[in-house]
C-alpha cells in the first residue's frame, strides 16, 4: 500500500463523505486507505460506515469509547493501526485540502525526509481559513513561541503547529510520544530530531460543522510545550505559580475587604487546592490518570495532603510576619515556593502512582524525578 491516511475525527459526520471522495480523486493510481480514528458523541461513526461500504477505496473506522490523549492520542493509535509505513495525518473539517497529499506523498519518496510537513507559512502557502484575526495572531504567536523554545529541531520547520503533514513511520520511536490535545507533530519533532521538508498548502474555511479550537485546548497546547521541554516538573510548577498568584490575588482581595490575614489565607489556600487539582487532573497529570483508581480517591488524597500542608504553612506565616516582620503576602509567597518541590513528588509518586504495582512505579520514578528535582 502507498499511502495511509489518518483522519482524527470528533463529531465531523457531515464531512467525511466529501473527504473519502476529495482524497480517492486526488490520489487515483494510487493504493491507499483512509483510516478515521474516531472519538464522536453524535452519528459519526454510522455516517462513516455507510460512507466505506460505497467508497472504492478501504476506508476503516476505529471508534475510541474511552478517548487518551485526545487528538493526539488518535492519530498514534491510527499511525499503529495503518498498513503503510507512509502516514498522512490530517483533520476531518477539510481546511486541510486533500489535493496537497498527492504533492506530500511525491516529495516523501524521494527518500530525503523522515516528515513532510505541509505549511501554511512556507512561499505559496496561505493561513485565509482561520476564523478571524485573533485566531490568525494567536497562531503566529504560537508558531514564534514553539520555533524559540525548540530551535534546533525545528529549525527546517515553519508551521510546527500544522495538523496536517505526512511522516514515514519507520523513523518514529512509537513509545516514546506522550500525546495531549491537538499538536501532535509537535509531540513527533520535539522527541527526536527529525528530517523535515515542507510543501505549502493553502489553510481552507471548514466544509461543515463547528471548531473544536478552545481556552482549554490552548491551555494543554501551553502545558504540552512545558512538559515537551522542561518536564512534568516545570509543568507542574506552572500551574503550581498560577494557583500561587491566585492565591495571593484571593488573600489581597479578601484582605482588602477587611477580613483578617490568617481567614483571608486559609479560604484561599481552600479555593486554589481544588482549582489546582482541577488543573493537574486534566492538565499535568492526564496521561496518568486512567491507571491510578477513582477521580474522587485522588481528590481526597491531594486535598488532604495539601490541607496538612496548609495547617503547617499557616503557623509559619504567622511566625514571618508576627517574628519576623515580614509583609503577609510576601510571607505566604515563601513558603507557598518552599512547598512547592515536595507536592510535586507526592502527586507523582502518590496521588497519580498506578493502583497496581504502586512500589515498583515510585522505584522506577525516582530516577527521572531526581533529574527533573536537579535541573
Amino acid at each position: 500500500m502507498d499511502l495511509s491516511v489518518i483522519v482524527p475525527t470528533f463529531n465531523e459526520g457531515p464531512n467525511v463523505a466529501e473527504l473519502v471522495r476529495r482524497t480517492t480523486h486526488a490520489l487515483l493510481g494510487r493504493t491507499i486507505e483512509v483510516i478515521f480514528v474516531d472519538d464522536s458523541t453524535d452519528d459519526t461513526p454510522d455516517v462513516i460506515r455507510a460512507v466505506a461500504a460505497a467508497s472504492d477505496i478501504p476506508v476503516r473506522l476505529i471508534h475510541r469509547d474511552n478517548p487518551v490523549g485526545g487528538l493526539g492520542g488518535a492519530v498514534v493509535e491510527g499511525i499503529r493501526a495503518a498498513e503503510s509505513d507512509f502516514c498522512v495525518v490530517m483533520d476531518g473539517d477539510l481546511q486541510h485540502p486533500p489535493e496537497v497529499i498527492a504533492d506530500m506523498l511525491a516529495r516523501a519518496e524521494v527518500g530525503d525526509a523522515d516528515v513532510v510537513v505541509a505549511s501554511r507559512y512556507v512561499a505559496g502557502g496561505t493561513s485565509d481559513g482561520l476564523a478571524n484575526a485573533v485566531r490568525t495572531a494567536v497562531s503566529r504567536a504560537s508558531t514564534l513561541l514553539t520555533k524559540a523554545m525548540f530551535p534546533r529541531k525545528l529549525n527546517n520547520c515553519t508551521d510546527p503547529m500544522t495538523g496536517f503533514f505526512l511522516v514515514d513511520r519507520r523513523t518514529l520511536e512509537i513509545e516514546t510520544l506522550q500525546p495531549r490535545g491537538f499538536k501532535i507533530l509537535l509531540e513527533i519533532l520535539a522527541r527526536k530530531q527529525m528530517r523535515v521538508v515542507e510543501v505549502p498548502f493553502s489553510f481552507a474555511p471548514r466544509f461543515a460543522g463547528e471548531s473544536k479550537a478552545s481556552f482549554s485546548q490552548g491551555m494543554r497546547f501551553l502545558v504540552q510545550l512545558t512538559m515537551l521541554r522542561f518536564g512534568r516538573m516545570s509543568a507542574f510548577a506552572v500551574v503550581g505559580g498560577l494557583g500561587a498568584l491566585a492565591n495571593l490575588a484571593i488573600m489581597w482581595a479578601l484582605q482588602a475587604f477587611g477580613v483578617q490575614y490568617l481567614i483571608a489565607a486559609v479560604i484561599a489556600s481552600i479555593v486554589t487546592i481544588v482549582a489546582n487539582f482541577i488543573a493537574l487532573e486534566y492538565l499535568v497529570f492526564a496521561d496518568m490518570r486512567a491507571e491510578s483508581g477513582l477521580m474522587r480517591h485522588r481528590f481526597i488524597k491531594s486535598f488532604t495532603f495539601n490541607g496538612v500542608e496548609a495547617i503547617i504553612r499557616i503557623p509559619v506565616i504567622w511566625v514571618l510576619v508576627s517574628q519576623a516582620h515580614m509583609p503577609s503576602v510576601i510571607a505566604a509567597a515563601l513558603t507557598l515556593i518552599a512547598a512547592f518541590v515536595v507536592r510535586f513528588v507526592f502527586h507523582a509518586l502518590v496521588v497519580y502512582a498506578p493502583k497496581k504495582s504502586r512500589v515498583g512505579k515510585a522505584v522506577r520514578a525516582i530516577e527521572p524525578l531526581e533529574d527533573e528535582v536537579t535541573a
